[in-house]
């Protein structure tokens, strides 16, 4: 070390960096290990300077307009301290340091609200959804003032958005009780649904690292958030046998095509009402009487064209094919159609109404058909339960019905010992689907009418 003289406030003013020198070292006689750091730019500062374990330790106290001589002594005694017990000074104020951040982080953590988690569970699980259960985490918060996907007017606050602004940290059964006991209220059935997907979200939190802990413990299974939960309500609109012949003259009835397909397909092939309506013409095989419905548990599902449904898409595919006349009138005047820029639909059930192309809601046309004959609460999936429990008037087994439904299987031989190929489906469900259309008094094609064929007599 260099000279040393007792630091005094005058002695510290007048120390400065040597001229021709980019630093200079000045030494506290007083306090062992004290220095002044001086650099030609002007800087100054208190500096603690011992051996540590053989090696030379270096540590910056502060500047000298922020510390006086009396403080920066006391802390170059506390450091000479701890030095000569062998504790590292530069540990000690990394651990601070590190205890410091992680006090911020966790403050930062406890400040995290639903909003903010929301988009990360999400972003993090939807590779694994289905189209609809990603709908589905959307739609319950999505802030009103958006316009509506069916009918007119201004979406309102999904269920779940009365929680988004709530911490995490503060989603406690009394809280969670709350919401619930409100959102019930107005709308049970998509409130239970919000509660579903709002545990699964939390449930996530737990397993990461970040967000473990912030949820308050056992707040999804308390008694009063139980208690507040919708009862669950099992639907069971189903047709009944007797009812097959007016529903069939009603829904033939409506005046668009479309639809009355749409309809008479959703009950005579089981599928989900999303599935039949996203049909496209080249998920249609009319050669080897197929189709291809779009499968929200296992991608997708080969059924059988049975002959009535493939007489409804063929006429279908007819219509779609057909161009518009060259002329149409509209409020009285005359005008002209765009041939040249018109192309055949791609969807099955099309629609020109849409914005899609494809039909979006068949439901007021089957309540309407459904009140013409004089049958009550039918819903649309109605119609694929209904499929399901009709089929067992043709004793057919529990596996094929399931396969054409795209149910998971069951039982362990379903999954593993059942390879049910194509064929063999189709002699089931032709069956199910003669037995409904006797029901009805509807006479079912025969195997020998292909699509687009009609038998001609000869003259």
């Amino acid at each position: 070390m260099a000279k040393q003289e007792n630091f005094t406030a005058d002695r510290v003013d007048n120390l400065h960096c040597k001229e021709g020198k980019k630093l200079s070292f000045y030494w506290d006689g007083k306090v062992p290990g004290l220095g002044l750091r001086a650099t030609a730019a002007g800087a100054r500062s208190y500096i603690f300077e011992t051996r540590l374990h053989g090696k030379t330790l270096r540590l910056t106290i502060g500047d000298t307009k922020t510390w006086t001589v009396g403080k920066a002594q006391k802390e170059a005694t506390r450091l000479k301290a701890m030095t000569d017990q062998g504790i590292d000074p530069r540990q000690v104020r990394a651990d601070l340091a590190a205890a410091d951040d992680a006090k911020r982080n966790e403050a930062m953590r406890r400040e995290l609200t639903l909003g903010a988690v929301w988009p990360l569970y999400t972003a993090a699980r939807k590779h694994t959804w289905g189209a609809r259960h990603a709908f589905d985490h959307d739609e319950i918060v999505r802030r009103a003032g958006g316009a509506k996907i069916r009918g007119k007017g201004l979406t309102i606050d999904g269920p779940l958005v009365g929680l988004l602004d709530t911490k995490v940290s503060c989603l406690t059964a009394e809280r969670i009780a709350k919401w619930l006991d409100k959102e019930t209220k107005t709308r049970p059935t998509s409130t239970a649904l919000a509660f579903r997907l709002l545990r699964g979200c939390l449930n996530w939190c737990e397993t990461e690292s970040d967000l473990a802990g912030l949820v308050p413990a056992g707040a999804m299974k308390a008694p009063k958030v139980r208690d507040a939960l919708p009862a669950k309500n099992v639907k069971d609109d189903c047709l009944q046998r007797e009812q097959l012949s007016a529903w069939f003259t009603a829904v033939r009835k409506i005046g668009n095509p479309v639809i009355a397909a749409f309809l008479q397909g959703l009950l005579l092939t089981g599928a989900r009402r999303s599935e039949l309506a996203e049909l496209e013409w080249e998920d249609v095989n009319f050669q080897w009487n197929s189709l291809t419905i779009r499968d929200k548990v296992e991608g997708q599902r080969i059924i059988p064209l049975t002959p009535y449904v493939a007489s409804l898409l063929a006429e279908l595919k007819r219509r779609n094919d057909t161009p518009p006349p060259r002329h149409r009138i509209l409020n009285g005047k005359t005008i002209a159609n765009d041939l040249e820029n018109w192309r055949p639909s791609q969807w099955v059930f099309s629609s020109t109404l849409s914005k899609s192309g494809r039909l979006m809601e068949p439901a007021p046309a089957h309540h309407q058909a459904c009140t013409v004959a004089g049958i009550e609460g039918m819903t649309l999936h109605g119609l694929r339960r209904s499929f399901g429990t009709l089929s067992e008037w043709c004793e057919v087994p529990v596996g094929v019905v399931a396969q054409v439904m795209g149910h998971k299987p069951s039982a362990v031989a379903e999954k593993h010992y059942r390879r049910r190929p194509l064929d063999l489906l189709r002699s089931w469900h032709v069956k199910i689907e003669a037995w409904i259309l006797e029901q009805a008094g509807i006479a079912q094609p025969s195997a020998e009418q292909a699509p687009g064929l009609r038998v001609v007599k000869a003259i």
